[in-house]
């Protein structure tokens, strides 16, 4: 075998990063064995390849390379996004963040780089992504069970791990619970705060009821985790594991739409149109949507101190103290909002968990429809709504 000693070298038809990955998980990326290059300081050298030439690297053949090709434009691979650049400017990831938005992290937490499991315990670079060691390490194999916000210790296997850990969210309705309870249902309290149940919650959807990652209101049934149909029932049951991408293909088995949006699960109308032609998603929108207008009429008319919401800056709920329109500001900063009664933090807290996740009409639409339904009837009972008269329904 020959040594080559540059490491910028990059394989035809990958990026630099993606054949980085491909080098340390293929093993060109470790040093040699000793005696296997030409001069005694060949155990330090970075690449081995052929000694018989001339060389070109496309003749390499690469096995996993249209893998490695397809995540790589997948959202897990951009270190661009604020998912993975927030902490740039820091210089480490904070350990409470590090978990799900590094694969360093995700590892350390675990305990799958040999430090103890359950914290992150290590600083974590910035820089890094959901990468292949996340979801292909082989201690994967010995992690049986994730636990929720909620406290459920939900029983996994193999990758499911790495899904069900960063999908989750960081809060759940007990934390809602705890926060408001015995407080007066419609009295402004300044010490209470938004509780961002956080994002792309997929997992705290799809588990449902079971999960208990919404608030629940007393007296309420959920629906529980969402099973479709057997065998659609996990993660990579839909989700190509590498683009992330889902195929319309295999759901018009079942269902007959021109796109996921159009597919729909019930022969009722859940947002008072009476239209049943659409997808599910168009209730659960509508009702989502109603369910801000609501909180918006309940925060002005019953509490006397309006909320603006932008989804674009945290805490995502402001102040409107004279009514304008506009948020209000205090030395240049935004002033968040702090007139929150338990009754508008628990029905902002499940608009936000339903909103949150993109998918919610795939993953799973009782689930959501009924945490807004109950939210809206929450809400209704100061302001004398009867959301059944109107034709909404559970």
């Amino acid at each position: 075998m020959g040594i080559i000693r540059r490491p910028g070298l990059v394989f035809s038809g990958l990026s630099a990063f993606a054949t980085a990955i491909f080098l340390a998980n293929s093993g060109f990326g470790q040093d040699p064995a000793p005696g296997a290059g030409d001069s005694p300081d060949d155990a330090t050298t970075s690449f081995v390849l052929p000694r018989s030439g001339p060389f070109e690297p496309a003749d390499i053949s690469i096995g996993n390379e249209a893998a490695i090709a397809d995540w790589f434009r997948s959202a897990h691979a951009n270190a661009a996004s604020e998912a993975f650049s927030h902490w740039d400017d820091d210089g480490e990831i904070r350990a409470a963040c590090a978990t799900c938005h590094s694969g360093e992290g995700f590892r350390d937490f675990h305990g799958l780089d040999g430090s103890a499991a359950g914290v992150v315990d290590g600083t974590i670079d910035v820089g890094g992504v959901v990468d292949c060691g996340t979801c292909h390490n082989a201690g994967l194999a010995d992690i049986t069970e994730i636990t929720f916000p909620s406290g459920l210790v939900h029983p996994v296997t193999g990758v499911e791990a790495s899904c069900l850990t960063c999908h989750q969210g960081r809060s759940a309705g007990i934390d809602v619970e705890e926060a408001i309870a015995d407080l007066p249902l419609d009295e402004a309290n300044a010490e209470l705060r938004f509780i961002n149940p956080h994002y792309a919650t997929a997992a705290a959807t799809w588990l449902g009821g079971y999960g208990a990652s919404g608030y629940h209101y007393d007296a309420r049934d959920y629906s529980g985790r969402f099973f479709h149909a057997r065998p659609v029932e996990s993660c990579n049951s839909c989700h190509e594991p590498h683009t992330l991408e889902v195929s319309l293909e295999p759901c018009l088995t079942c269902h007959q739409a021109d796109r996921f949006e159009d597919i729909r699960i019930a022969r009722q109308s859940y947002d008072g149109s009476g239209n049943t032609t659409v997808g599910i998603r168009s209730d659960i929108n509508a009702n989502a949507d109603r369910l801000m207008d609501m909180i918006r009429a309940y925060t002005d008319e019953v509490v006397g101190a309006p909320v603006i919401y932008d989804g674009n800056r945290y805490p995502y709920f402001f102040s409107d103290a004279n009514g304008d329109g506009a948020i209000d500001m205090e030395d240049g900063s935004p002033v968040p909002y702090g007139s929150w009664t338990p009754r508008s933090l628990r029905t902002a807290f499940n608009w936000k968990l339903v909103t949150t996740d993109p998918g919610n009409y795939a993953h799973n639409p009782e689930y959501v429809l009924e945490l807004l339904y109950d939210s809206m009837a929450d809400l209704g009972e100061p302001m004398d709504i009867d959301i059944d008269e109107i034709g909404l329904r559970r």
